[in-house]
């Protein structure tokens, strides 16, 4: 059996369409935090990173400087890692100029990799979901030619995952056809 915490995240939240941007940010930030470690080992730290990082709010992140490092490289709750509490900072800068700059903001950017539209797999077994596409490559690429780090192919794949951009629920998933029918064009 699986924890509650994963069974609650896989049940209501992995898989649905995201389109507000901060928590779009925020999604991204963890999916960089959880390189090289589980997803349950952030599931079980996502409250204290919300409070370590201000919520996630990129307005207050980008302006996190040395003293902030520094308290957040003493958090426990936490994953302290140095360069990826500085590649949050410094995306939280970069959000805040996608957000002024690019029509659409933050949102925009991440969905037109799939054109606005959840794209829908039907894959019967979990053996057949890639750890990475063609269009996780693409935003990768986009994302790092901005200055994002802690977001290869392989991330921004599971980032897409959870933030609905794909539908990666296999089809005997109990969540797998209601998160279909989430797959509508933003409007």
């Amino acid at each position: 059996m699986k924890e509650p915490i994963y069974s609650a995240y896989h049940d209501e939240e992995w898989g649905v369409p995201e389109y507000d941007p901060r928590a779009l940010y925020e999604k991204l930030v963890l999916d960089g935090f959880q390189a090289g470690l589980s997803w349950i080992t952030i599931l079980k730290k996502r409250e204290n990173f919300r409070d370590a990082f201000d919520d996630f709010k990129p307005e207050k992140i980008a302006r996190y400087g040395k003293r902030d490092v520094n308290r957040l490289m003493k958090n426990a709750g936490i994953i302290r890692s140095g360069a990826k509490i500085e590649a949050a900072i410094r995306g939280a800068q970069l959000w805040l100029d996608i957000e002024e700059k690019e029509p659409g903001g933050f949102t925009e950017f991440i969905w037109k990799h799939v054109g606005g539209v959840p794209k829908v797999n039907r894959y019967k077994s979990i053996r057949q979901v890639p750890a990475k596409t063609k269009m996780s490559e693409g935003l990768a690429k986009e994302l790092k030619a901005r200055g994002f780090n802690f977001c290869g192919p392989v991330i921004v794949y599971a980032f897409a995952q959870a933030v609905g951009m794909v539908n990666d629920h296999i089809v005997s998933c109990h969540r797998h056809e209601a998160c279909a029918a989430l797959a509508v064009p933003r409007r």
